[in-house]
């Protein structure tokens, strides 16, 4: 059996009209009402974990009973799965349009993509990184020179801000900016291209964090001109636990490996004072020690082949359709405050932040989900300086990546976030915007108490429904 016919043992399911949203696991899953019975859960939070596409896991499964370790057995299901695993890396270096000589190696998400290369820095490199950027691109270069750079209120000023900021650096010495392609909190795009160019006229490489660009939008990194691109599987519509670092290979050749152990050495032997001597690789298995996530792997690079062939010309038209009805929806509603850095004309992807005058965001998120059966994430999206920017709040406040203390009807420095995607119906959207209108015209039907920080129906008071 060849990879080719694992990959193309397929259900039936998976064929679907190119209008219409790409079938995704849990589409007909029912989830039960506070108020009484069930209804289709509607999934509107995707920038936080996409569901996986049908053929994605189709494929998995079609995979799975030739599951067997990776380069070093000779036995025939370790041979399959060791040409299935490498042809996965083919296959998302074709995905991101990567240049001849880059690398793409397998993490286990964004997270970890860029703490590999924040390991991999030269000496006295100097970081330059947006406020605004999500925790894993903002927190990793703490052992670096880092300069956080103010969210910007234009492109422009991000290019212009950016651009003062590594002229003035000193010493003059390797630098690195890192960049989100699209904001997890606004879905706003960033003028990746503009950023890059600014960058390498000062001497300066650029890392892009493409976790919420790669699932909406077609990535090029030689059109881009980014020296790395990071985004994690279970966005971009795959399960299990895996990521990448894509780019070049340079900075990370030199580094020690991110960790030590069997696949990143490729000779280890005894010294004769006692001690041990390894010489490890020099590929992309230099930071991939242990046994890789196989499957991870593959569920990517399946859902880089199945993107690629519904077409993101048409992907990107029908997400932009769900994206100018739920802001032309919200627009209606005059309590509700969207939240933008680059303004209402600004190119955005599936993912709207949100507040609403008079609610607590954690219990506005809470009645979506236990009377109309709509899942939203609710709080600072672990972008905090960011979200308080936007809210106008101390940016030094203290608050957590999930809903804060306040209770149902106190006033919260958090908000609302509605994301989508190619798996998204437009039933769900429309039962967003008919329950944000309902909620804020009538009100919860429901009580509510907060428990354990959260705001969760109260099952034990008298609702009178």
């Amino acid at each position: 059996m060849s990879v080719s016919t694992v990959a193309s043992d397929r259900s039936a399911c998976c064929d679907t009209d190119a209008a219409g949203p790409l079938p995704v696991l849990g589409r007909d899953v029912t989830v039960p009402l506070v108020t009484g019975g069930e209804v289709t859960y509607a999934a509107l939070d995707y920038a936080a974990s996409a569901p996986a596409l049908q053929r994605v896991w189709d494929d998995v499964a079609a995979y799975a009973p030739y599951y067997g370790s990776v380069h070093r057995g000779a036995g025939y299901l370790s041979q399959l799965s060791t040409d299935l695993f490498e042809n996965a890396r083919r296959t998302v270096a074709e995905f991101l349009d990567c240049r001849s000589d880059d690398e793409v190696v397998f993490t286990r998400s964004t997270t970890d993509s860029l703490n590999l290369l924040a390991t991999a820095l030269p000496a006295d490199c100097q970081v330059f990184v947006f406020e605004t950027e999500h925790h894993a691109s903002l927190l990793p270069w703490q052992d670096a020179r880092v300069t956080y750079l103010d969210a910007p209120r234009t492109p422009g000023e991000a290019v212009a801000t950016l651009e003062r900021a590594l002229a003035d650096r000193d010493p003059y010495g390797p630098a690195l900016v890192c960049v989100t392609g699209a904001s997890n909190v606004t879905g706003e795009l960033w003028p990746v291209r503009e950023l890059a160019a600014a960058a390498h006229a000062q001497g300066a490489r650029i890392v892009l964090d493409a976790a919420q660009l790669a699932p909406h939008h077609p990535l090029s990194v030689q059109e881009l001109d980014v020296d790395w691109v990071a985004f994690s599987g279970h966005k971009l519509y795959a399960p299990f636990g895996s990521g990448v670092l894509a780019g070049r290979f340079d900075w990370l050749r030199e580094a020690d490996p991110y960790l030590a152990g069997g696949g990143a050495s490729r000779k280890v032997s005894r010294r004769t004072d006692g001690g041990v001597d390894v010489e490890w690789h020099e590929s992309a298995a230099r930071h991939e020690a242990g046994s890789p996530n196989v499957i991870g792997a593959y569920s990517i690079a399946s859902a880089c082949k199945a993107l690629t062939e519904a077409g993101f010309d048409t992907l990107v038209a029908r997400e932009q359709h769900l994206v100018d009805t739920v802001r032309r929806g919200l627009a209606e509603v005059p309590q509700v405050r969207v939240l933008s850095l680059f303004g209402d004309d600004a190119p955005r992807v599936g993912v709207i932040s949100f507040v609403v005058d008079g609610w607590n965001s954690s219990h506005f998120a809470a009645a979506l989900s236990a009377e109309y059966g709509i899942g939203v994430r609710d709080g600072l999206f672990c972008a905090h300086p960011l979200v308080r920017t936007l809210l106008g709040s101390d940016p030094q406040t203290q608050g957590e990546c999930g809903a804060p203390e306040a209770a149902p009807g106190e006033k919260s420095l958090n908000a609302i976030r509605v994301s989508f995607g190619a798996g998204t119906p437009d039933e769900h959207v429309e039962r967003f915007l008919r329950a944000v209108k309902e909620l804020v015209t009538d009100g919860a039907r429901w009580n509510y108490r907060t428990e354990d920080g959260r705001c969760v129906p109260d099952t034990g008071a008298d609702n009178g429904v």
